[in-house]
Formats: C-alpha cells, structure tokens, sequence
C-alpha cells in the first residue's frame, strides 16, 4: 500500500516555517550587527574622547609615592608642589590599607584624598613591593593625561623645582631605569627558567621614572611577576639565593621584553649607600640616611653637580645629557631624616630669598626653634 503524498497545504505549512526560520535567523543577524555596531561606535566615542582629552590637555607628571603610613617629608612636597601648575602634575599614594590622607594626618594639602583605596600590606624583600608599584601604575593609567611616572620613596626630596623636573622628564622619549648586569650569580634562582633566563637578569634601583609605553607594560605582566613572587626571595626566607624583587623586577621585565633600547638606563634618585664591608657592620650595603647636621650647601652642589654615572660590571658609563647638553643625572635624593629635610628646606628658602634680593640678608630659622612636638601628629619620627 502507497503512502500517500503530502497534502498542498501541509507542504504550504512547511514552506512557511521555513521562511519565518530565514527571516528569523536574519533578524537576529541584523539586531547582532547593530549591537556590535552601537558598541564598537561607543568604543570609538570613547577612545576619541580620551585621545581629545589628552591631546588638548596638558602632559602630566604621575608622582607614584609608597609609604608606610603618613608622608613624613609632606611639608617638603607641599613647598614642591605648591609653586607647580596643578594641570601638570598629578598624585598617587600607597599607604597601609585603610589610612586616610586629610588634614589630620598631612600638612601636605595636594595629598588629601590621594590614598589608594585597594593597597596591599608591603613588607620589605617580598614582591608585595613590586605589587604595591604596579597597583600605582595602573591606577595612574587610568588618566590619559599622564605620561610620565615617577616612582618615589617616602624619604626622598626633590633636589630642583617642579619646573625643571617637568621639561626634564618630558624632554627625553625614553624612561629612566637603572640597571645592569648583576654580577652575583648567587642573586639568580635557577628555578625561574625557562620563563626567565639568565642572560636576561638585572639588577637596579627601584626608583624608576617610566614612559606611558614601558608603565603599560608592567601593569600587563602576567608571566614574569608570578615567577618573581615564587622564586625571589631574600635570605631570612630562601638561604640559597638572596634576592630583593624590587631590586631586580622593572629591570629584568623590561630586558625580556625587549625594550633596553628604549632606556635611559639610571635612576634620577640619588642614593649614598654605605659600602662597608664589616659583617659586624649591619647598615653595609645599606642606604645612608641623611642627618640634620649632614644637610648643607656644599652636600646639595655636589649632589646636583653629578654628571655621570659608571657600572663597573659592565665597563660603561652614563654620561646625563639630553639633545647633546649636559644635565645633571639627579632630580631627586634619598634617604632623608625629617630634621635633614627642614635643614633643606631652610636652605631652599635662603638661596630663592638671595635671588630675589640679592645684597640682602637674611638669618636662617634655628631648627632648635622649631616646634616639632606640634607635629609629631603629622611627621614621624627620625629614625
């Protein structure tokens, strides 16, 4: 017996579904692409606003500052920025989780507000340093205006005004890194290979001024760090191989990556370290902190009249110079007691006070007059 054959309006029923499938499945075509459309348009908004934004807005200065708890040379930043064009500059603090910079715990003014509302606990040797850095980073990335980023220390002053820093920095496309060769083999765990090979270990200073392009970078990384974080450890913790990330990271990261050529390969913070070669000695090969009776005109000058820099491990020398004039290599020193900085300060303000009145004279305030009781609140104490 025959099947019998599809009736006329089963098979108009049929040819039905099938164009309401067709039309359906191009109407969902065409809603995706308006979708995709509407978000790739809202993407290129953006992008043109931020890069409207940023074309039409001044350059900045990133400050990235990493502190304990409070800055305890504030009044010496306050002097610093306060002469500065606040559309160039701009400021980042990472402090203890949950401190609050206001007019209670500063007399630095430009710092209020400025506190990272997601920093970590940084204990010294361990790569929550590098951590702390790279949350600066990418929290200073968020304003496009921002192209240059300095990383600074709680003890650190600026040896120039802002004025100078600024065109300093903003004069030369590279950043400034200080790194080399590290010579002690002992520094290198073997266990970082493959990812990090030793040909491309290096050591430095962690005070790095940055361009936008390498800060990127370093905020990217996702490979290199977690290795750091596993393998690099200092003494008290792994006794095989005594390593300090932050001495090591910005350097070693950037050498992987290709980009040495893009440096100016020193630091622009000056640091005095204590070479002393006696185990008895527990600040050798530690930075010296600048007393107040250190502090004086003669120090400063020879500080700023630095105009090279040499690497014995590496038989180079830096020579500081941009365009083909000389500069000098430091715009910023460490580490500086509070006293030492109000001596500095002191003798900032006598050296614009001779300039504006040349002839005149002008006693210097007695820091046995100043009443530090009053801001122990606000400044810590010398250590």
């Amino acid at each position: 017996m025959k099947k019998k054959a599809p009736s006329h309006q089963l098979q108009r029923h049929y040819r039905w579904m099938y164009k309401f499938g067709v039309l359906f499945m191009a109407a969902v075509f065409v809603f995706f692409m308006f979708k995709l459309e509407a978000q790739f348009r809202s993407q290129l908004s953006s992008n043109h606003a931020n890069l409207i934004k940023t074309l039409s807005s001044k350059p900045k200065v990133a400050f990235l500052f990493i502190a304990r708890n409070r800055l305890p040379l504030d009044f010496m930043w306050q002097h610093y920025f306060k002469e500065a064009d606040e559309t160039s500059f701009s400021i980042y603090i990472h402090s203890r989780p949950g401190f609050v910079y206001n007019e209670m715990t500063t007399v630095c003014t430009f710092c209020y507000g400025r506190q990272l509302s997601d920093s970590i606990q940084v204990l010294w040797g361990e790569a929550s340093m590098i951590q702390a850095e790279r949350i600066l980073l990418r929290k200073a990335l968020e304003d496009p205006a921002n192209q240059r980023f300095i990383l600074v220390s709680d003890s650190c002053v600026p040896l120039y005004n802002f004025s100078y820093t600024y065109d300093y920095v903003m004069s030369s496309p590279k950043s400034f890194v200080d790194s080399f060769v590290d010579p002690k083999a002992s520094r290198y765990n073997p266990k970082m290979a493959p990812t990090i090979r030793k040909d491309k270990w290096r050591k430095g200073s962690q005070w790095a001024t940055l361009i936008r392009k390498h800060a990127e970078v370093m905020v990217a990384d996702k490979t290199v760090f977690p290795v750091f974080k596993q393998h690099c450890k200092p003494k008290v913790v792994q006794k095989e191989h005594d390593c300090i990330p932050d001495e090591h990271y910005v350097q070693t990261l950037l050498a992987m990556r290709g980009l040495e050529g893009e440096l100016e390969r020193r630091t622009l913070t000056y640091t005095l370290w204590n070479k002393s070669k006696n185990k008895i000695d527990m600040q050798s090969w530690h930075p010296v902190m600048f007393r107040h009776a250190d502090v004086s005109a003669r120090l400063i000058k020879n500080i700023k009249s630095i105009d090279h820099v040499s690497y014995e491990t590496e038989f180079r020398t830096e020579w500081c110079s941009s365009n083909g004039k000389t500069l000098p290599c430091f715009l910023f020193a460490r580490k500086f007691s509070t006293r030492a900085a109000m001596q500095l300060l002191n003798l900032v303000k006598l050296d614009n006070y001779a300039r504006q009145f040349p002839g005149s004279k002008l006693e210097p305030v007695s820091l046995a007059k100043v009443n530090f009781t009053s801001l122990e609140s606000k400044l810590l104490p010398e250590n």
